[in-house]
């Protein structure tokens, strides 16, 4: 792994744990054994930019996979499931989400920058397409398959705040009985 693309694995690490603010440079230094030359080389505009390959990181490593759940499975109903399935797993293994929660990230940044904003946006973009795609699949229309997008976004971005902060996995567990009373409509399966 070159010496950029380490940089942002650390730092994408700590911001999760810690979030933006609570990571200055120096830990983010210390932790990968860099000059603060070498930071600067790769991010001349330094902390702000190297959250925003952070960001993007994350968005790359998140709609891959995805959109390999959703390839995987033959509605949106059962693709949603086995995403939440997943998030359930992992949450009680690892006792945390850490590879798809940056709600701290926008929290704490989306108001204060553009570019970060724009970054977490494009996120969340990604991530209704791929349900979109799906549910036009399913033979809903563009306009519903919008608004359930949105929906099943905003319940899973929910549900990630509510584990992490009621350290239970009860939030998707919820979220997964009830998501597919949510979703009744009638596929072309």
């Amino acid at each position: 792994m070159d010496t950029k693309s380490m940089m942002i694995d650390i730092a994408k690490k700590l911001f999760q744990q810690k979030g933006y603010i609570g990571v200055g440079l120096t830990e983010i230094l210390k932790a990968g054994n860099f000059s603060k030359g070498s930071l600067y080389h790769h991010f001349p505009n330094g902390k702000e930019e190297l959250l925003i390959a952070c960001l993007q990181s994350m968005s790359e490593g998140m709609t891959n996979d995805i959109e390999d759940i959703f390839e995987r499975y033959p509605t949106t109903k059962e693709a949603t499931a086995a995403m939440i399935n997943k998030l359930i797993a992992n949450f009680e293994s690892e006792g945390t989400i850490s590879a798809y929660t940056f709600s701290s990230i926008i929290s704490e940044m989306a108001l204060l920058s553009d570019p970060v904003r724009n970054a977490c946006s494009n996120l969340y973009i990604k991530m209704q397409g791929i349900y979109i795609k799906k549910l036009i699949a399913d033979g809903i229309s563009e306009e519903s398959a919008k608004s359930i997008a949105v929906m099943i976004t905003a319940s899973i971005e929910g549900a990630i705040l509510l584990c992490l902060t009621q350290k239970t996995s009860e939030p998707f567990k919820i979220i997964l009985d009830v998501l597919p009373t949510l979703l009744n409509y009638k596929s072309k399966q």
